[in-house]
């Protein structure tokens, strides 16, 4: 099954969050159609979390966007993450959600 352009999956989610009250803004736009998508949660308690693209070994073959957790710390850590991730591609979305409950809204995977 196909799967969602990144441009639409972000826009959706970004429309989700603020249909549910929550503060959510594109920090970085990537690639239209596959950019990679990395969402940073706030937890606003001085506590971070980024969330990056599930690997293909773990997505079932539904078309839904799966995430897995990549770094669980302070804001600072996870920017410095994200820097990293940026220089190996540059074609990434970035998206920052607010959540005090900690839920980042998406579909995850253990791993």
């Amino acid at each position: 099954m196909a799967r969602l352009t990144s441009d639409f999956w972000v826009s959706a989610y970004l429309r989700q969050a603020a249909h549910d009250g929550l503060v959510a803004v594109l920090r970085r736009r990537g690639a239209a159609e596959a950019g990679a998508i990395f969402v940073k949660l706030d937890r606003l308690d001085r506590t971070a979390a980024l969330y990056g693209p599930a690997p293909q070994s773990l997505a079932e073959d539904d078309g839904v966007r799966r995430f897995q957790l990549v770094l669980d710390s302070d804001p600072g850590s996870v920017e410095d993450r994200v820097a990293r991730e940026l220089r190996f591609d540059s074609d990434l979305w970035l998206v920052e959600i607010e959540n005090r409950a900690g839920d980042p809204r998406l579909d995850l995977v253990e791993g």
